[in-house]
């Protein structure tokens, strides 16, 4: 039976398709059976960030409708055997593509992975509940800003309503030189201010940037790499560690970093 997690935030912009990119692969590398679905109908780049779109022949909303089997509109990852993923479309029938059929199809991956990651569009309006309907949990997505806390608090709030049996909070693009000079929020506060459990914790990564542009995902050379092996472990239950992005700011070497990464 796999564990089906929606990744999801209230705000856009935080991150959350690369989340869970980097979450799957993390998770594949650890011999997990993994597939993300896209249920961003419409506005779906899952398959940009995965770097897949020119391998697409079926998608989400194929398999709704009737036109191919749920496999067929599967597509194995470039780099991990075990990753696959699952496109979205540009357009769809809403009369067809409800709540009850989206959980069909996550439903139906159950035997065959051992992780469905569902990549959420963001906000609370009936495309949230779409791909929040046939989750078992979720995850969370917050930046360190007012804005985004605020709309991670009105999602878990939402969640409530739903079958869901545990969720947790991943707090993304946290600069540890801003967190140590008291101008960044430090994730613990944000998860006690939201009542929420940390899972984990992932630093602003220029490299992701670049890397995206080229459909990949992180690797040993990204800060977040690390991070992002963090919260895999933490899915699992394995550990309870989160990433620490203040260490390389921290002493008389980690001051004068500090002071450069000012002048940037």
């Amino acid at each position: 039976m796999a564990r089906k997690i929606v990744i999801t935030s209230g705000k856009g912009g935080v991150g959350k398709t690369t989340i869970c990119a980097n979450l799957g692969f993390a998770l594949a590398k650890q011999n997990r059976r993994v597939v993300l679905v896209d249920v961003d109908i419409g506005l779906n780049n899952l398959d940009v960030v995965t770097g897949i779109e020119n391998k697409i022949v079926f998608d989400l909303v194929d398999v709704i409708e009737g036109k191919c089997r749920t496999k067929q509109a599967l597509v194995q990852d470039i780099d991990q055997p075990n990753l696959y993923i699952m496109p979205s479309a540009h357009s769809y029938n809403k009369a067809q593509v409800t709540a009850e059929n989206v959980k069909k199809v996550v439903d139906s991956l159950n035997d065959f992975f051992d992780f469905v990651l569902i990549d959420c569009p963001a906000g609370i309006d009936e495309p949230f509940r779409r791909a929040v309907f046939g989750a078992d949990e979720a995850i969370v997505v917050v930046t360190p800003h007012l804005s985004s806390m605020r709309d991670a608090d009105k999602v878990l709030l939402m969640l409530s309503n739903f079958n869901i049996k545990d969720y947790s909070l991943v707090v993304n693009r946290v600069r540890g030189d801003m967190v140590m000079d008291k101008e960044m929020m430090d994730s613990s506060k944000i998860a006690e201010i939201l009542d929420v459990r940390l899972s984990g914790i992932i630093p602003e990564d220029d490299s992701i940037t670049t890397l995206l542009g080229v459909g990949k995902t992180v690797n040993r050379n990204c800060e977040s790499f690390e991070a992002f092996n963090m919260l895999a472990r933490n899915i699992l239950g394995e550990t309870d560690k989160l990433y620490d992005c203040t260490e390389k700011y921290k002493g008389f070497v980690g001051f004068f970093k500090r002071a450069i990464r000012r002048k940037i």
